[in-house]
């Protein structure tokens, strides 16, 4: 008896059935039908996050060049130094051109990932991966002489 029952044993041993086989897949689609959603939600998200990221720094750098030209007394110059770098200037604030803001910003479109539409007087930072115009930042120059630059930021459809 007990030889018999070390033969069902060592049989049943050697692999799976076919019915644990379509548990095991079946459970496995369940999974990835419940988290495909998640990942895709997440990927909008951080697009949006980014385009909003992108959003504080161009303001942030419009800010420091204009406090650079005032603190140099360069105000209606046309270039400001941060960094060691030269920024385009267009009344106070940097231009909307490759020279200008994305200089002040410090962007690069391959490790940043994003698309650039130089001005002026408009520029537009698109994120990559999202659908234009709505995950897009928009500088456009400053109009007059210490007039503040019109910056927005569209998340709609990152």
């Amino acid at each position: 008896m007990k030889s018999f029952e070390f033969a069902i044993i060592s049989r049943r041993s050697g692999g799976f059935t076919l019915i644990e086989l379509v548990v095991t897949i079946s459970i496995i689609a369940i999974l990835a039908a419940v988290a495909l959603p998640r990942y895709i939600t997440l990927q909008t998200q951080a697009r949006a996050a980014k385009t909003q990221a992108i959003f504080g720094g161009v303001r942030s750098a419009a800010a420091l060049a204009h406090a650079q030209a005032i603190a140099t007394n360069s105000t209606a110059a046309a270039t400001v130094s941060m960094e060691g770098v030269l920024v385009d200037q267009v009344n106070g604030y940097p231009a909307a051109t490759n020279t200008g803001i994305v200089t002040a910003l410090q962007l690069d479109t391959t490790g940043d990932q994003v698309t650039i539409t130089p001005g002026p007087p408009t520029l537009t930072i698109d994120t990559v991966g999202g659908t234009a115009p709505n995950c897009r930042v928009t500088y456009t120059e400053a109009a007059a002489l210490n007039a503040s630059p019109v910056i927005s930021a569209v998340t709609s459809a990152c």
